[in-house]
């Protein structure tokens, strides 16, 4: 069925103007973009999703459309576009959608960087440990004194305001926060709970990639990178090969090698004086030791 068949179809069952061309748009961007991908809604505020889209808006299109609407737009164009039937098939939940030609890793990375720490609230699992620091809290005394305690925080009231007496550790990485805890730490305005867009799937030229395949270290690649450079150096300074890095290094051990030669050698320059000098004078005190074991005397 062509594409105009399709609108007419819509149209005919009375579908919405505006759902008709969602339904077209979708269609269009999967066949415009190299790469598509999804994110899960988790915990991601409107007003992150809106800055997003206004920083990006030249080179990601963010789409949040209900799964079916996305799922009966794309099966219309699983021939046309391979991989989107794997990717129909992991929308669930609030998903968004994206269009782009960034290539998967570069668009985690990218969104990474733009995460923010916001509130707790009860239920939240603490992604690592969280403490409370010593010092001033600039709340004054009152019914917030019992939340300190059931939090087992040590406090003193000081100049009209609580003071934490030392830093306390409130919950562990993986510790469920209470309703409690998260409300006293808002009122500290600790902020432990991570949120942005991230990406949870993505297809890009009919390969796919799951939220662990795109889960990269920066500085790991970067020490990785270093290592085989330092380790690829090593060896063309060991096998003598020429290279713009490698020539000094060459050089430095060129010298050093002949040095030493000139120095077994005994041969005099301005660089080996010295040191022959010096290695005579130990071979001297050698010998004359050796001679003064044997009862001869090196003042004779």
């Amino acid at each position: 069925m062509s594409q105009t068949a399709v609108v007419n179809k819509l149209a005919r069952t009375s579908y919405p103007e505006r759902k008709v061309h969602l339904y077209n748009t979708l269609q269009e961007l999967a066949k415009s973009y190299n790469v598509i991908a999804l994110s899960r809604m988790t915990k991601v505020r409107s007003a992150q999703l809106m800055a997003i889209r206004k920083k990006f808006k030249n080179d990601i299109k963010i789409l949040i459309v209900k799964n079916k609407v996305a799922q009966r737009a794309f099966e219309k164009i699983f021939k046309d576009v391979k991989g989107l039937e794997l990717l129909s098939k992991e929308l669930e939940g609030q998903c968004a959608l994206m269009f782009t030609n960034l290539s998967p890793f570069k668009l985690n990375l990218t969104f990474d960087k733009n995460k923010i720490f916001m509130a707790a609230k009860g239920g939240d699992i603490a992604p690592n440990e969280l403490v409370i620091p010593a010092g001033n809290t600039g709340i004054n005394p009152g019914p917030v004194l019992s939340e300190f305690k059931q939090a087992n925080v040590p406090t003193k009231i000081d100049q009209g305001t609580i003071w934490v007496s030392k830093d306390t550790v409130v919950a562990k990485p993986g510790d469920v926060i209470s309703q409690e805890l998260a409300a006293l730490l808002s009122k500290l305005d600790v902020k432990p709970i991570e949120a942005g867009i991230s990406i949870n799937y993505a297809i890009a030229e009919g390969l796919e990639f799951k939220d662990k395949d795109l889960k990269i270290v920066v500085q790991d690649y970067i020490d990785e990178l270093a290592k085989s450079f330092q380790e690829a150096l090593a060896l063309s300074v060991e096998a003598v090969y020429f290279t713009k890095e490698s020539t000094p290094l060459l050089l430095v051990k060129a010298k050093q090698h002949g040095l030493s030669l000139a120095i077994e050698a005994g041969y005099l320059s301005p660089e080996s004086v010295e040191m022959v000098i010096a290695k005579a004078n130990a071979v001297a005190a050698s010998l004359s030791q050796q001679l003064n074991s044997k009862g001869y005397s090196t003042q004779n």
